[in-house]
């Protein structure tokens, strides 16, 4: 039908601030010809290792307009989750006693559940006009950022994040696509300055340049990425299993920011390596099915908590070594190699006196 009534972005934002979003802005429907260009050349280049996601198609992920027939806005809003210390565990002794994967904070709950429910509403204030819309988040038919970017909402850090005024990087990105024409936001200016810490910080030396990534050496996508996990890489991985947030955890904006405030339930930030290993794959995906699985195979978490036992474990911890023992005779090639690299990586910290 057609609109009945004029919306404008100020009423969009009091909307979406009020549930919950940090920021709001808007931009039009042209293509994102920067983003366009950097994933060609960083694709060219072999940058995104064997990520595809946006770099897919770069052609389609920067063209807004394909999204919704007769687009003519994008309204793109940050959603905050908890970027402070993870919650201690209430026996002191949880340390010794179970040997614990780490996970980065966006992905300790499903806060991109959250983020569609608040675009939602701004969806409803446009569709209450009598506009269409579609939500777009975390999906690879748009690069969230190049879109947040360009909306006003914050500006690209030297870790390739975008950083929102008062927010840091703590926050995740999701737009509205609608047929309203609405005024467009103002950019935000650069605030990194001369700072690098996010660079001299990454574990693996990933940031190559100033905004550029190279996800061949990037630990959150190396979780992620299908296959064997490169050796040189894999005692940088510490106890990590799913996401790194080294380069934010760091970055003084992110540092600032009331989300380094809150406290990570440790509920969601510490998963038992043991329990993963003895786990089904069926119990798996039931737990951990809405974190990025390469082919939907839980063989890749095994693969992680395999690595980080070797990482963070007790060497005289005889239940892990029978764990990774029995892994380390599987059928399946890539977890047996894992492990046995785990097992000697035992030895060689019991040997060094590195026991925890």
């Amino acid at each position: 039908m057609p609109p009945s009534a004029t919306v404008s972005v100020e009423q969009l934002r009091e909307v979406g601030l009020g549930a919950g979003l940090v920021a709001l802005g808007v931009t039009g429907v042209e293509p994102l010809i920067e983003a366009r260009s950097a994933l060609w050349e960083r694709r060219d280049l072999g940058l995104n290792g064997t990520m595809q996601f946006t770099y897919r198609n770069p052609d389609r992920s920067t063209e807004p307009r394909a999204l919704l027939e007769g687009a003519a806005s994008l309204v793109v809003g940050a959603w905050p989750y908890p970027g402070g210390d993870h919650q201690q565990a209430e026996n002191p002794d949880d340390r010794i006693e179970k040997a614990n994967g780490r996970v980065a904070r966006y992905a300790t709950r499903d806060h991109y559940a959250d983020l569609r429910e608040a675009l939602a509403r701004v969806a409803a204030e446009l569709e209450r006009a009598g506009y269409r819309t579609r939500i777009v988040a975390d999906d690879n038919a748009l690069v969230d950022r190049a879109a947040a970017h360009r909306a006003g909402i914050g500006w690209f850090g030297k870790n390739a994040n975008l950083l929102v005024p008062g927010h840091g990087s703590w926050v995740l990105l999701g737009s509205v696509v609608t047929d309203a024409v609405l005024d467009e936001s103002s950019p935000v200016d650069d605030g990194c300055g001369t700072c690098r810490r996010c660079i001299d910080a990454c574990p693996t030396g990933a940031i190559v340049a100033p905004g550029v990534v190279d996800a061949r050496r990037c630990l959150a996508w190396l979780v992620q990425a299908e296959g064997s996990i490169p050796e040189e890489f894999r005692v940088a991985l510490g106890d990590r299993i799913y996401g790194c947030d080294d380069c934010q955890e760091v970055c003084p904006p992110s540092r600032r920011s009331p989300e380094a405030a809150l406290v990570v339930d440790a509920a969601g930030s510490q998963v038992d390596l043991l329990e993963l290993l003895a786990s089904d794959d069926e119990q798996l995906l039931a737990r951990h099915g809405r974190w990025y699985i390469a082919r939907r195979d839980p063989r890749h978490l095994r693969r992680n908590a395999i690595v980080a036992l070797g990482n963070v474990a007790d060497p005289s911890d005889t239940r892990v070594r029978a764990s990774l023992g029995e892994c380390a005779l599987s059928d399946d090639v890539m977890l047996a190699e894992h492990a046995r690299w785990a097992l000697d990586r035992l030895d060689l910290r019991s040997n060094s006196g590195l026991d925890r």
